[in-house]
């Protein structure tokens, strides 16, 4: 029985039109944006990665189901009652049954190798350039700057509240201290909690990690572009897990330069002793 691809046309143009605001164009720049249907657009090599996969496994995904509609659609109209009213007694095809578990386990194949790729270039951090110490606490974050003797400083980040933010703040994002890091330079960020368990995760650098009591994990970044980049704590960690937010801002290695030396008289008065990991190599 021939079937009639022409009426199921408005699917089609459905499905292209979802797949076309699907675009990472929607997607804002260091924070979410109204309407986003895409992921925030990258700026390290592994949140580039991880779009490119992304959007592979989309069109991957979107073939799989548009064939498997295809064959139900297909079968109604080929095998109803009214088409084919003497039904097969049929109960195995050995062809067909081999094809349908061998083409899976080859596209399972297929998708390993660039998953393994983006694991390890995730996992595996380079030479560090500066080494931050970033500790959830219920709620908000406190970061860590290590250095010579006297030049180490930490200090808190809290979520800006709506009646202080100043013109250019987004709400709920904003911070009152934000992480401020040279660009183009291999920032390795060392991640704990302190009472209970957090998830450090800024969406334009690809990074996500728990921060978990007593452990100490670790992730890292490599801006390409200055800017400010948004980010939250991603597990649910308790009663405002909602507004401990996280602000990164990337600027040229002279601002940093000056930023860091208005840091360190800053809050130096903080008197929080500096603990990150002495195995990693720290800022010069």
């Amino acid at each position: 029985m021939r079937i009639d691809f022409l009426r199921f046309r408005p699917l089609f143009a459905l499905t292209l039109a979802f797949a076309a605001l699907a675009q990472p164009a929607l997607a804002g720049v260091g924070q979410p944006s109204p309407w986003q249907m895409g992921l925030q657009v990258p700026v390290t090599e592994v949140a580039h990665y991880i779009g490119q996969f992304h959007n592979g496994l989309l069109w991957l995904i979107s073939g799989i189901v548009l064939f498997v509609l295809a064959l139900l659609v297909y079968v109604m109209v080929r095998f109803n009652e009214k088409a084919n009213p003497t039904p097969s007694k049929t109960t195995h095809n050995t062809m067909i049954e081999v094809i349908w578990t061998v083409v899976p386990v080859l596209i399972l194949i297929v998708i390993a190798v660039p998953s393994f790729r983006l694991l390890k270039l995730q996992l595996v951090p380079p030479q560090a350039d500066l080494v931050i110490k970033a500790t959830g606490h219920a709620w908000y974050w406190s970061y860590e700057y290590p250095g010579n003797e006297g030049e180490a400083f930490s200090f808190d980040a809290n979520m800006v509240p709506d009646d202080q933010l100043q013109p250019g703040q987004p709400r709920l994002l904003a911070t009152d201290n934000e992480v401020v890091v040279p660009v183009n330079k291999n920032i390795l960020v060392q991640v704990t909690a302190a009472d209970v368990i957090h998830s450090f995760a800024v969406p334009s650098f690809g990074i996500k990690i728990d921060a978990v009591p007593g452990r100490l994990n670790e992730t890292w970044f490599r801006a390409e572009r200055e800017g400010v980049y948004y980010g939250q704590c991603s597990e649910l960690c308790g009663q405002n897990h909602a507004f401990m937010p996280i602000a990164i801002r990337v600027v040229s290695e002279e601002e940093y330069s000056a930023w860091l030396a208005e840091a360190r008289q800053k809050f130096a008065a903080t008197g929080r002793p500096v603990t990150v990991a002495s195995r990693v190599p720290a800022a010069e």
